[in-house]
């Protein structure tokens, strides 16, 4: 999608701080967990390790933790001698070793959300960037994972992917995010929260199908060569980590199972604030408009309705 400067995301306020997990119970560790772990990385156990190159010291594990904690002495910490000895493990590891006989993922965000990094058995290394001293939560899996490598896609016209590749500009990176949290945590940065459920739907099922369609497509290569499927900002859709609301995440939910073909195969759905906004780029049946939608949807169109009048010779496929 060509850069969309006049896009309703310039008049978005970005969300504050971060989403209280409401009602949510996290698992701290218990002095008896903490007990059996003795800072030694042996047989059967996946470790963290303070400094790159499997340096500094270990923290050992032989289960999934989804949040590590932060402040002693309920939280999981570095065991072994060496460097960073007594620390809490959160967002301070810079390296692991994965001695167990399953694959375990690092996440970006506790409770086994956000980016993350695999490790196969008898795998060893540094977190890769944007996950190194940031990591959170990891998960011992229970089967080789599915998720795609690379430049590689898991998703069809049928079925929607795994993840997608998101450029992180202002940090230079490439993230593989999963899929469904990279819409919710786009549409809220499209879309007001505020705006009517319709209006809300329509643009979660554009978002989706956005995003579906470059992941599909994309030849996109950063300077260094890492190939990725969207941008963060507006040349693609508008991404904030943590960002995902209530009202919007409903809407992703809500719509999940519904896509848009045009002659069987996914549609680029492209949208703008409005007609005049965006006329550099704008056509007919192509293109929605985001402040249109909410007209509509307060009109009482439907989703299905509003989706239509935009974008011309679509089909929705569940």
């Amino acid at each position: 999608m060509s850069t969309r400067t006049a896009r309703l995301f310039s008049r978005l306020t970005a969300v504050a701080g971060a989403l209280a997990l409401g009602g949510m119970v996290l698992a701290m560790a218990s002095p008896a967990s903490a007990a059996t772990r003795n800072g030694k990385c042996e047989t059967g156990e996946f470790c963290y390790y303070f400094n790159s190159g499997n340096k500094g010291s270990v923290s050992d594990f032989t289960t999934s933790v989804g949040d590590y904690g932060t402040t002693q002495p309920s939280c999981y910490d570095f065991k072994g001698a060496g460097a960073g000895k007594g620390k809490c493990i959160k967002n301070e590891a810079a390296s692991v070793w994965n001695r167990s006989g399953k694959t375990v993922r690092v996440y970006f965000n506790s409770n086994y959300k956000g980016s993350y990094q695999d490790f196969k058995p008898g795998g060893k290394g540094n977190l890769e960037t944007g996950l190194k001293n940031q990591n959170a939560s990891h998960r011992f899996l229970s089967s080789t994972p599915s998720t795609p490598t690379g430049c590689k896609t898991d998703g069809t016209h049928t079925k929607p992917p795994t993840t997608i590749l998101v450029y992180r500009a202002d940090l230079g990176i490439v993230q593989r995010i999963p899929f469904k949290t990279y819409v919710k945590n786009v549409l809220p940065n499209e879309w007001y929260a505020s705006w009517p459920k319709e209006s809300l739907k329509a643009g979660a099922i554009a978002a989706k199908n956005y995003g579906w369609y470059w992941a599909l497509h994309s030849t996109r290569k950063t300077a260094s060569g890492k190939c990725f499927d969207v941008w963060d900002h507006t040349n693609s859709q508008m991404y904030k980590p943590n960002s995902a609301q209530p009202a919007t995440n409903a809407a992703v939910n809500a719509t999940w199972g519904t896509r848009l073909t045009l002659g069987g195969k996914i549609f680029q759905a492209q949208y703008c604030q409005n007609t005049t906004a965006c006329r550099t780029w704008w056509r007919d049946g192509e293109w929605m408009s985001q402040e249109g939608s909410r007209d509509k949807a307060r009109a009482g169109w439907s989703y299905s309705r509003i989706l239509k009048y935009y974008y011309k010779g679509i089909a929705f496929k569940s």
